[in-house]
């Protein structure tokens, strides 16, 4: 019977791990993307200034072009870390459910 009681305990305890990692790799991965996509718009940021005020109206032109698309990939960096954390949380709402449910199916036991 102590087996059994000990078994319950560490099954009542995996869910918790198990959201832990769940959580833990894709924060890590969109933490890197930002990160690699933050140096790009750095990068780039950088060229466009030591471009300066070219009298070139094809660099000009071009400069603006560039600076309109930084502005873009902000935005859809910035909205698929949303969209992340969103379907993270929701894969955590079903794996904490189906942990209770397995909880409530071996309680019985």
């Amino acid at each position: 019977m102590e087996n059994t009681a000990n078994d319950l305990d560490r099954e009542a305890h995996r869910p918790q791990a198990i959201r832990g990692a769940a959580s833990a790799a894709p924060r890590q991965a969109r933490l890197a993307v930002n990160q690699e996509v933050r140096k790009l718009i750095a990068d780039v940021e950088d060229l466009i200034r030591r471009v300066g005020d070219a009298a070139d109206p094809e660099l000009a032109r071009l400069r603006s072009k560039v600076e309109s698309t930084i502005a873009t990939t902000r935005k859809a960096v910035a909205e698929g870390a949303e969209q992340a954390q969103r379907q993270a949380e929701e894969a955590l709402g079903f794996a904490a459910l189906a942990g209770v449910a397995v909880g409530f199916l071996l309680g019985r036991r």
